[in-house]
């Protein structure tokens, strides 16, 4: 209970001085605002990848906004301050956030995961749900001579990941409508709600061989292959197709 109201007030805290800093600098309050905003979404983001509840995790991206137009401090109209969630829902819409918020992929995060998972020269690897390009970056350093693929629901991610990864193929796209049979690997840092979904994805399309590699969360109905860290405490499973379940006694 003490850890909670803690987090929020320090969002909370953060987003306002954001914008004082940044009127001070001269900026104006409803550009100051949205970049307020983001800073409670940001920080919401992060708690909904990593289970928090749908009212806390819309409490921190509600937060600013809402005091923000209750103190009045604003010399713009009220509805201004819904701007930004216009914003966030075109950036990254709602249906996407079930699958996995944005949280990039450390940089380094899959650099063992080839001692295990030997893969032949230009394999198809697919990051799905790609996001900003950080697990691209990331398959890229582990990999190097491969044809690295990229598939994002948000529009304007896709966009910004191939900017990023312009030596990938980035589309925008669904990954649950798309094929993953094509695939030598296919990489997720999914949610753990969405794991299930993903084994029988995995286990009703890869192609025998094929490697499933998830960060931090583990698909419980397989029996993996090898584990290696992308850091203390940050497990990377693999999974080799054909798949097989979990023993009792694993479990």
């Amino acid at each position: 209970m003490i850890r909670w109201p803690l987090t929020a007030l320090g969002v909370w805290g953060a987003a306002w001085y954001v914008f004082i800093f940044l009127v001070e600098q001269g900026m104006h309050s409803s550009v100051a605002m949205l970049f307020s905003t983001f800073v409670g979404v940001s920080a919401a983001a992060m708690g909904w990848h990593r289970g928090m509840s749908q009212a806390r995790s819309a409490a921190l991206a509600m937060g600013f906004p809402v005091s923000f137009w209750l103190l009045g401090t604003a010399s713009i109209p009220a509805w201004v301050w819904l701007l930004p969630l216009v914003m966030i829902v075109w950036i990254y819409p709602m249906r996407a956030w079930r699958d996995a918020p944005v949280f990039p992929t450390p940089l380094n995060a899959l650099r063992d995961v080839p001692r295990y998972a030997i893969l032949p020269a230009q394999a198809k690897i697919l990051d799905a749900g790609c996001g900003a390009g950080d697990g691209l970056k990331a398959l890229r350093l582990a990999y190097v001579n491969a044809q690295w693929i990229g598939i994002e629901f948000s529009r304007p991610l896709s966009w910004l990941a191939k900017f990023r990864c312009p030596w990938a193929e980035v589309r925008c796209g669904d990954i649950w409508q798309d094929h993953w049979g094509a695939y030598d690997m296919v990489y997720l840092f999914q949610r753990p709600e969405t794991m299930p979904r993903a084994v029988e994805k995995a286990k009703a399309e890869m192609k025998p061989g094929a490697w499933l590699v998830s960060l931090e969360f583990e698909a419980a109905e397989l029996k993996h292959t090898a584990k290696t860290e992308a850091s203390p405490g940050r497990p990377v499973w693999l999974y080799q197709a054909p798949f097989t379940g979990q023993s009792q006694e694993t479990r």
